[in-house]
């Protein structure tokens, strides 16, 4: 291009870039770093390639198209409708079980609870759990000898608005969808019932189904039931134990009512039936009160009775009570304070008592410390059996 042309066609490029470069001038290049620097977020996990396949989405419904069917989900991917929650105690303390043996024990466990929902009204739910406590029996901690168990498994799942069902193994009660009328937090495993030790159905055969239904009028209807379905006795036959359950139920905002039933054919420690035919018959009633008055506790009561058809008419007939007092608001924390039997006893004989007083303190988020001192009675000229502990919860 000869030189003179070159000349002409300079203003005419001059002219066509000015707007740009005016454009460009009036960009903010202090947002734009801004943006760059707190907008975007960096890792190494930004470049790793996405899985093609997610097995579960949030509404519970599975992917499965012709691009994806065959591919491979990433191992390290967890579902976002599943929960873990985690908890640790730890127990010091002294316990004189009355044979004269007074000495100062450290017991503690662990546990693992996860929770999948497939259908947004279902739950899948493992527990997990390991421990030892034959020192401090009353606090029903996991006594494992450390080793990881599978403590239960169960599924509940929600048909409208007011049936629920469940059922599951391990160490899980017919009563779970029991709502029991009792807000005292026990601290002790004997005063844990509420006064009610057989008809609230929590005997530990190994299997249990249930069932619930809410009225939505404060009304709830609950049965249950138990079997050794895990055992070679098989459920509802000859050779396994058996229990089913009942209960009626009525709760509003500070008070709440409950009755309950159940039939349990007669068994030893080992969950093995007896020599002798029959079951036993309970039936329990639990109320509590938590009036909305400064510095007044909660009370919650339970009494039931029990009938052994294999017992003579003598020694037929057994009772059992519990009253507990709880102020949930004193410091940073609740004070506990209950009395009952310690197990049913006859009609027409004494029964050994129990006691407990304890104060939970909320140290921190996750973290409560309680402070158990407990009393209960034994049999005969045996000495009482006290226990003085403190227990470290953890919670995460």
């Amino acid at each position: 291009m000869k030189l003179f042309q070159k000349l002409l066609l300079a203003p005419t490029a001059i002219g066509f870039l000015t707007p740009i470069a005016a454009n460009a001038s009036e960009i903010n290049y202090g947002d734009v770093n801004s943006y760059t620097l707190n907008q975007s977020e960096v890792s190494v996990e930004s470049f790793k390639p996405l899985s093609n396949k997610n097995p579960l989405l949030a509404g519970g419904e599975g992917l499965s198209t012709s691009e994806t069917a065959n591919a491979d989900f990433d191992a390290d991917t967890f579902s976002s409708t599943t929960s873990a929650s985690f908890a640790v105690n730890i127990a010091a303390g002294s316990v004189d079980d009355g044979s004269g043996d007074d000495v100062l024990g450290w017991n503690f466990d662990w546990e693992l609870a996860t929770s999948t929902s497939f259908t947004g009204n279902d739950s899948l739910d493992v527990v997990l759990n390991a421990g030892q406590s034959k020192l401090m029996p009353e606090l029903d901690l996991t006594d494992s000898g450390n080793a990881v168990n599978v403590d239960s498994i169960s599924y509940t799942t929600s048909f409208g608005d007011r049936s629920t069902f469940f059922f599951g193994n391990g160490a899980l009660a017919g009563s779970s969808l029991y709502n029991v009328a009792c807000v005292y937090g026990a601290q002790t495993d004997t005063l844990s019932d509420c006064g009610v030790s057989a008809a609230n159905l929590d005997e530990e055969f190994g299997t249990a189904v249930g069932a619930s239904f809410d009225f939505e009028n404060g009304f709830a209807v609950s049965i249950g039931y138990e079997g050794q379905g895990m055992t070679s006795n098989g459920l509802l036959s000859d050779g396994g134990a058996d229990a089913f359950g009942a209960q009626v139920s009525y709760s509003r905002d500070n008070y709440g009512v409950s009755l309950s039933w159940a039939n349990i054919e007669n068994h030893d420690d080992n969950n093995a039936l007896t020599g002798t035919t029959g079951a036993t018959q309970s039936r329990g009633v639990n109320a509590y009160y938590s009036p909305d008055l400064a510095n007044f506790p909660s009370i919650s009561v339970g009494f039931e009775t029990n009938h052994d058809d294999a017992q003579a008419a003598s020694a037929d007939e057994t009772s059992h009570y519990f009253v507990g007092l709880q102020w949930d608001e004193i410091g940073n924390g609740s004070l506990g304070a209950a009395f009952g039997s310690k197990a049913p006893y006859l009609e027409n004989g004494d029964a050994e008592t129990m006691y407990e007083v304890f104060y939970a303190y909320n140290y921190a988020d996750g973290i409560t410390i309680t402070p158990i001192f407990y009393g209960k009675e034994n049999a005969g000229s045996a000495d009482d059996e006290t226990g003085l502990i403190v227990k470290t919860s953890f919670e995460f």
